[in-house]
């Protein structure tokens, strides 16, 4: 199957599962969530991961290229500040003995976030696709990622650093309206970030190599 069909494919066969004819007559079987269960493991098209940040511990501003990610906040508080990319794109350079490339950006979100609360989705060109947490409390935060980061699809997680609107200037100046909506993103090297794995303890999780 084309990896371009794989979001589709997989549309359809949870429409089939679980519409609601299907679910008014009787759940969804083992053997029908065996089957999707079995497709995601096959395609490869999403990650599913809980980070847990301690007080104050901050997840640096980063891009999800192509990729549509929902976040679910589990327990405790999160700062949350996320942008997206003005289109068409409006560049500048710094200037100065560095005079390095920056890209305008728009505020999507900048606000504190506390469980229990809706879930959030940022999708390739809205909803807040550039992001960083910073944990007002101990925390813990529910991702899925779809498709996943992939060096080898191009989808290379960049990181960055935001400049207040006024630091710089660009021709397209009159896109602006509200000037503390907008910021300038730099490019920056993968700062150090210390994540410590952990190991799963909770119902035994079932992997099927192939479908029924």
């Amino acid at each position: 199957m084309a990896k371009g069909s794989s979001v589709q494919a997989l549309y359809e066969l949870c429409k089939k599962t679980f519409s609601p004819p299907a679910a008014a007559s009787a759940p969804a079987t083992a053997a029908a969530i065996q089957k999707i269960s079995a497709f995601l493991g096959r395609e490869h098209i999403m990650n599913i991961g809980i980070f847990c940040l301690p007080t104050s511990s901050i997840i640096p501003l980063h891009d999800h290229p192509g990729m549509t990610v929902l976040s679910k906040v589990l327990y405790g508080s999160l700062h949350v500040k996320s942008y997206d990319w003005v289109e068409p794109p409006c560049l500048a350079q710094s200037g100065g003995p560095d005079n390095f490339p920056v890209k305008l950006a728009k505020l999507h979100m900048d606000t504190v976030m506390e469980a229990p609360c809706p879930t959030t989705v940022l999708y390739p060109r809205t909803g807040g696709n550039l992001h960083c947490f910073t944990a007002v409390a101990s925390c813990a935060v529910l991702d899925v990622l779809a498709p996943p980061y992939s060096e080898a699809a191009g989808r290379f997680c960049t990181y960055y650093h935001d400049y207040p609107y006024s630091t710089f200037t660009s021709e397209r100046s009159n896109i602006v309206n509200e000037e503390d909506e907008y910021s300038w993103l730099e490019a920056i090297d993968a700062p150090y970030i210390h994540m410590r794995s952990g190991r799963y303890t909770g119902p035994a999780v079932q992997v099927f190599d192939s479908m029924p």
